[in-house]
């Protein structure tokens, strides 16, 4: 009797985690996104007394108010500059910041592989990152899903002798880490599933199966019972 208590509130537990892990898991994931970015808005109300926006008469952290507002004005900035940047005198105020930060030792390092960075993302770039491929890894046999980031350019391309691309093989259930593997194109194959789904089905160790429509269902291979006893009969 107490076994099959204990059995049915330990089912019952696992039933409950099961519906309330991924709102939890959600919301906590939201609020860490939210103040690791409010560290950085935060600074934009350096203009308002420190009296006004943190606690404790200025000594103690910012009310989180006033970390919205932060974000909010950090989302119209970003607006404007976009805007500027269709305009001619916006284009050179932006080519005359970049030339300054270029020019700043040190900086100029973290801020041109940034930019280089940034530039190999972009919309401009139809492959980077945005097809999701199988390659043979870590062995012959054996395959990984990877994101291909580009074709491979300058030293790795001419030692190799053979056209390589980069694919990036993310590591489970963390998807932010992983390897860069410089493997040749015709041993990649590109997958119809989005980016999306591929780290969805990494992030949940190959539970969650992307749809693929073109993909023969079992009833489509098994023939109906009327062409298996014609086959008899033959």
């Amino acid at each position: 009797m107490k076994k099959s208590l204990f059995a049915r509130g330990q089912a019952n537990f696992l039933a409950g985690l099961a519906i309330v892990l991924p709102g939890v898991i959600s919301v906590a994931a939201l609020l860490w996104l939210f103040s690791t970015v409010a560290n950085i808005t935060d600074t934009l109300l350096f203009f308002l007394p420190v009296t006004l926006t943190h606690r404790g008469h200025g000594e103690g952290p910012m009310f989180w108010y006033w970390s919205v507002a932060a974000l909010a004005l950090a989302i119209v900035l970003i607006g404007v500059v976009g805007v500027l940047a269709r305009y001619y005198f916006g284009k050179r105020l932006i080519e005359w910041v970049d030339s300054g930060l270029l020019r700043v030792p040190l900086l100029n390092k973290i801020y041109g592989t940034m930019k280089q960075v940034n530039d190999a993302f972009s919309v401009g770039n139809k492959t980077s990152f945005r097809t999701v491929v199988l390659v043979e890894y870590p062995r012959a046999g054996v395959y990984s899903i990877g994101f291909l980031t580009g074709e491979q350019r300058g030293e790795p391309q001419v030692k190799l002798a053979e056209k390589v691309v980069g694919v990036f093989i993310p590591t489970t259930p963390n998807p932010t880490s992983g390897f860069l593997a410089l493997v040749p194109e015709d041993k990649v194959i590109k997958l119809d599933m989005s980016v999306a789904d591929g780290i969805k089905y990494i992030i949940s160790l190959g539970a969650i199966i992307p749809e693929h429509h073109s993909a023969p269902r079992l009833a489509d291979l098994t023939p109906p019972p009327a062409q298996l006893t014609a086959v008899r009969h033959d």
